[in-house]
């Protein structure tokens, strides 16, 4: 059972979205046990500390689940496995990019975070700095971070849809991403941490459960040889076997080239200074179980992004690239496309189900986080001077929610179309930008001071941003997001090649050539609160 008819590939591409009616059905099942949960959980959002971080009542395996939750998005299920299907081995090192992160956390941040913040990233980088400036510059990096990844997701949701019930044009795809945001802004405002917590939990589950079930029947159907796969997917990828080999997409030019490597700069320095991914370390009791919480989720996105390997040739290999690109989304389809052709509606509305559970998930994660840093960082600690009125916080950090929800309706209006991979790779470049450095200044460097963590988080904020404004991402490129123009002057579609040394860079001058000394005290205070726990909430 190794040929598959390429006429066949592109019908289902054209046509197939299945039934609508058990598309939708399954879809609202598993929305419903999700709001459910939430429901049941936000009675007992009663003090800011439930809302922020769970109470951090969750175990360290539990957290994992919901960690692996949180960062496999709709850019691993859908953008990757794409990006494999149409350019083979080169969509695969996004995979490897995403795993590989995992160990700046392990290694170096997870712990100690934990034991020196309470609910957001601010906490930490201002703990020995002077808190009103140094919270702001980081609320103001939390905010453009989780508006790159909104964007990525709403866009996902608006591909997903188009399948789901056959919606292609842009006014219908636009009335579903308004959906999806409704839903999300209520995850966020009723259940708080504790109820995104269990979402993600029961999303990373069903999300594995499902790519595996799906790496199985592509396997089964080739024998389980998976020689056999790669040679069907190279036989039904416009690129051949070019496909199996390094450098399709990556290796055409020395520009392309070096892409890559701002790329892989981008993905394995982002994911340890993504604001969403640091406050989860908050919902566990202490540093151990955090630490734990970062070995469960790697192991969960092992088996994942395992997956992604044999989904992303099994769909080159069953539907084809031509078809993938022909469909509404183009690489964002694959997946769904081959659900519809090895199980047929069902296994497609289950698919694209999860899949959309999962950008629900995701973006209600990412609301939660930014809304929590504005109310936590910029309200209550800048404006309020660390002394808001009770219960106030957490009215604010409610009232942003709605601002940011509708927001990321806008944003993922502007993005239909474009690969949610590649705008998640946008994300971990300004995390990676503006975080990182400054991170790891403040947890290791004892002379770290303000001037150096500002020029740190700004200076790496801003030419990040201004490379992107400036790059094909946004112009002069057939995938841009604005047509028909031209102003682009960078050449590389991802700045952390630039960025992420330059932040490094200013950080250390800032320091160096600063006039404001460390707080000394405060600076032993962390230390010690950071290597021991002694004094951590």
């Amino acid at each position: 059972m190794t040929t598959f008819a390429h006429g066949s590939a592109v019908s289902v591409a054209a046509s197939g979205t299945g039934e609508p009616v058990l598309n939708v059905s399954i879809f609202l099942l598993i929305v419903s046990v999700t709001l459910y949960v939430v429901y049941r959980v936000s009675s007992r959002n009663t003090t800011t500390a439930d809302y922020y971080a769970a109470g951090s009542a969750f175990s360290g395996v539990q957290n994992g689940v919901a960690l692996s939750g949180d960062y496999l998005s709709a850019a691993s299920f859908l953008g990757i496995a794409g990006a494999i299907a149409v350019q083979g081995y080169d969509g695969f090192l996004f995979s490897i990019g995403f795993l590989v992160a995992w160990l700046i956390p392990l290694l170096l941040i997870a712990e100690r975070v934990r034991n020196v913040g309470r609910f957001t990233m601010g906490d930490v980088l201002s703990f020995r700095m002077r808190q009103r400036p140094v919270r702001a510059a980081a609320a103001n990096a939390t905010l453009v971070i989780s508006a790159f990844y909104l964007l990525a997701q709403m866009a996902g949701a608006g591909v997903l849809v188009a399948l789901l019930l056959d919606i292609r044009s842009t006014g219908g795809q636009a009335l579903v991403i308004v959906g999806v945001g409704a839903i999300m802004i209520f995850y966020v405002l009723v259940g708080g941490m504790k109820g995104t917590t269990w979402v993600q939990i029961i999303k990373a589950s069903l999300l594995l459960i499902c790519v595996v079930m799906m790496s199985v029947f592509i396997l089964g159907k080739f024998g389980f040889d998976l020689t056999n796969l790669l040679d069907q997917a190279a036989r039904n990828n416009a690129l051949g076997d070019a496909v199996l080999q390094p450098g399709a997409q990556y290796g055409k030019t020395g520009t392309t080239k070096l892409d890559f490597v701002s790329l892989a700069l981008a993905l394995v320095l982002g994911t340890g200074a993504l604001p969403h991914v640091l406050m989860r370390f908050y919902t566990v009791p202490d540093a151990f179980q955090a630490r734990r919480s970062v070995v469960s989720a790697t192991w969960a996105m092992v088996a994942f992004y395992l997956a992604t390997l044999v989904i992303g040739y099994g769909a080159s290999a069953i539907v084809g690239s031509d078809a993938i690109l022909s469909a509404p989304g183009a690489e964002n389809s694959a997946v769904p496309l081959l659900a519809f052709a090895i199980g047929g509606s069902a296994l497609f509305a289950i698919v694209a189900a999860v899949a959309f559970t999962t950008i629900l998930a995701v973006v209600a994660g990412l609301t939660l986080t930014a809304s929590a840093s504005f109310a936590h960082d910029v309200y209550a600690n800048v404006l309020k001077h660390g002394r808001p009125k009770p219960g106030a916080e957490v009215r604010v950090a409610r009232m942003t929610a709605v601002v940011i929800g509708c927001l990321s309706i806008l944003g993922g209006i502007l993005a239909i179309g474009q690969n949610v991979a590649s705008l998640v790779a946008l994300a971990f470049a300004v995390a990676a930008s503006a975080n990182l450095p400054t991170i790891l200044y403040t947890l290791f460097w004892r002379r770290f001071n303000n001037t150096g963590s500002l020029l740190s988080i700004y200076g790496g904020l801003g030419s990040c941003l201004l490379l992107i404004v400036f790059s094909p991402v946004f112009s002069g490129a057939s995938t841009s997001i604005i047509k028909g123009v031209d102003f682009h002057l960078f050449p590389l579609h991802n700045p952390g090649i630039v960025s992420i040394p330059l932040s490094f860079l200013l950080g250390y001058l800032g320091t160096v050539l600063g006039r404001d000394r460390a707080d000394g005290p405060r600076s032993d205070e962390l230390e010690v609160r950071s290597v021991t726990g002694i004094g951590a909430t």
